[in-house]
């Protein structure tokens, strides 16, 4: 069957224009057991998308076949922001609505639209691009890897809970979440110029952390609280979003929708306030960071559950040598890397040579003393995975002089961390 591929336009409101984005969100929601969009659900996510500069593009049953009409049988949606790579803030092609219908899939529909999106990029000069998967199987064939991670944290608030000698010099003040979003990207601001690993924000963030509009209730977040952390001079430098949840009456708890802080100091100093709000046994925060200092200042450590661990950001090796130099590195050294790359984006050889935490790094002909795939690449791009794991894991190939060299210029402790979901 000869689909149609075609990309939306958003600025058109002529009739058929809207019928056909309306099918398209429609389409999006149905492949993520979604409810069928609401015309403020619709109105909110034609504002982002526009505000983004969203490509949506899709795959169409051509006219005449059983099925066709406005709604597509594929989904893609793509935007560019920045990310924070360490030492710089690069461009980076953002890709999200990536669906097939079940009863299409199979047929490259979504491989096409991925692929002519990625060389879309690479010409545009864009480095890096990005998702969030809801399977870990889908995108390594397109040279996407896991570069940052996050975890489930549960906090017990009873007696057990305590933080060691901990004094806050600033304070927490509640905020209205509608009257929040002045702080909120204050503080995202900071986090995203000093956090390895930040990528920028979908515009839907402030519909969200506002309360506008809630997609599980299809109206305002009525429950949805809020809280700000002030330093000693009254500005903002943390933020939280929460609210009750008591579906279980025996240990009810408050679920965090977001927290950001700018540094240790107001993270702990949010967390302190979330663990003293009435009427709850404990704080779940489903993307936490991995680096979060709070078991180590807590009084009690089991106080504090690691209930999972999981993968968050998968990026993608546009232009090897601008996110290489773009990322810290821990040691002096230098290392010729190969990369294999079937698409061809990352592929060559390149010489990286390291010098006070930069690199330099240029394509060579000589000979590769490492091997890594793009996707490999991918997950070691930003350091949220050692070079020793990999290799261990049968992952980076070479001698194992080379390979350990390799390891001490880019092997680091922090980890990459991001809470932006898209």
């Amino acid at each position: 069957m000869d689909y149609v591929f075609d990309t939306l336009d958003l600025s058109d409101d002529s009739p058929e224009a809207v019928a056909r984005r309306e099918a398209w969100l429609g389409a999006v929601e149905r492949a993520f057991h979604g409810a069928r969009p609401s015309s403020e659900h619709i109105a909110h996510w034609l504002s982002g998308a526009r505000a983004d500069g969203a490509v949506c593009r899709g795959a169409w049953l051509p006219e005449g076949e059983f099925g066709a009409g406005p709604a597509p049988v594929a989904t893609f949606v793509s935007f560019d922001k920045t990310i924070n790579a360490g030492h710089d803030l690069l461009p980076v092609r953002m890709i999200s609505d990536v669906s097939a219908s079940p009863t299409h899939r199979r047929r490259g529909l979504v491989r096409t639209m991925m692929e002519s999106d990625l060389a879309d990029a690479a010409t545009r000069g864009i480095p890096l691009a990005a998702l969030t998967a809801s399977e870990a199987t889908i995108y390594g064939r397109w040279g996407f890897g896991p570069a940052t991670f996050v975890r489930t944290f549960e906090l017990d608030t009873g007696p057990r809970f305590g933080l060691r000698g901990f004094t806050d010099p600033g304070r927490v003040e509640l905020v209205e979440p509608a009257e929040a979003w002045p702080h909120i990207s204050q503080v995202f601001e900071q986090v995203h110029r000093t956090r390895r690993g930040s990528i920028d924000r979908p515009s839907f963030y402030e519909v969200l952390h506002t309360g506008a509009y809630d997609l599980a209730d299809g109206g305002p977040a009525k429950k949805l609280r809020g809280a700000v952390h002030l330093d000693t001079r009254g500005a903002a430098d943390g933020v939280v979003l929460y609210q009750f949840d008591g579906s279980d009456a025996e240990k009810p708890a408050v679920a965090v929708h977001e927290l950001l802080a700018a540094g240790a100091g107001a993270g702990l100093a949010l967390w302190n306030f979330l663990a003293h709000i009435d009427l709850s046994h404990r704080v779940v925060w489903k993307f936490g960071d991995p680096s979060d200092p709070l078991p180590w200042a807590l009084t009690d450590l089991n106080a504090l559950a690691v209930k999972a661990e999981r993968e968050f950001l998968w990026l993608r090796v546009l232009d090897v040598q601008r996110v290489l130099t773009a990322r810290p590195w821990t040691a002096d050294g230098a290392v010729i890397l190969e990369v294999e790359d079937a698409q061809g984006h990352a592929a060559g050889t390149y010489a990286i040579e390291t010098l006070a935490g930069r690199a330099t790094v240029a394509r060579t002909t000589d000979r590769p003393e490492v091997t890594v795939t793009a996707e490999t690449l991918a997950t070691l791009c930003l350091g949220a995975v050692s070079v020793t794991d990999l290799a261990a894991a049968g992952r980076v190939a070479g001698a194992p002089d080379a390979v350990g060299r390799f390891a001490a210029m880019a092997d680091r402790t922090d980890r990459p961390y991001t809470s932006t979901f898209f």
